[in-house]
């Protein structure tokens, strides 16, 4: 069974230790260990390390899946289609000067940026317990109950 930490409104389990959601998110966005802050969170790019180097924490629970692309997507939309539209109005530049600006830093904000908000992500799942970052049991799916044998009208 679970309690709500006052402070911090995250979930903490009934062992009393808690995980604080802006600690964690911004190790992080620093590529690290979401629980030491110290050990590296990837191994490669963006390819997760099963295991913390420096504390062992497990970190294959992760589950991050589509959520980091859709965030970068959004966040270098805005930053691009903002510029452009500033550049249009200020000085209207060429077709082709817009696109020798904003297509490298809509790639290079892109790279960049999906090894952070991935690495807060999984820091935000880890704070909350998620997908096996806290009481396996709790990850279980709930049983349903068995079918009804009366007809239903």
């Amino acid at each position: 069974m679970s309690m709500l930490d006052t402070a911090q409104n995250i979930p903490v389990s009934d062992d009393g230790a808690d995980r604080n959601v802006w600690q964690a998110m911004s190790r992080g966005w620093h590529e690290k260990c979401p629980q030491c802050g110290d050990g590296r969170l990837y191994g490669k790019y963006l390819k997760v390390n099963d295991l913390c180097p420096v504390c062992a924490a497990e970190l294959f629970h992760q589950r991050a899946d589509d959520a980091p692309p859709y965030f970068v997507m959004t966040i270098t939309a805005h930053v691009v289609v903002g510029g452009i539209l500033v550049l249009e109005r200020l000085y209207s530049p060429p077709t082709w000067v817009q696109l020798a600006i904003w297509l490298p830093v809509l790639v290079l904000l892109s790279l960049w940026l999906l090894p952070r908000v991935k690495g807060s992500l999984i820091g935000y799942q880890w704070a909350l317990r998620m997908h096996g970052f806290g009481n396996p049991k709790e990850d279980l799916p709930e049983e349903f109950p068995p079918p009804s044998s009366g007809a239903s009208s």
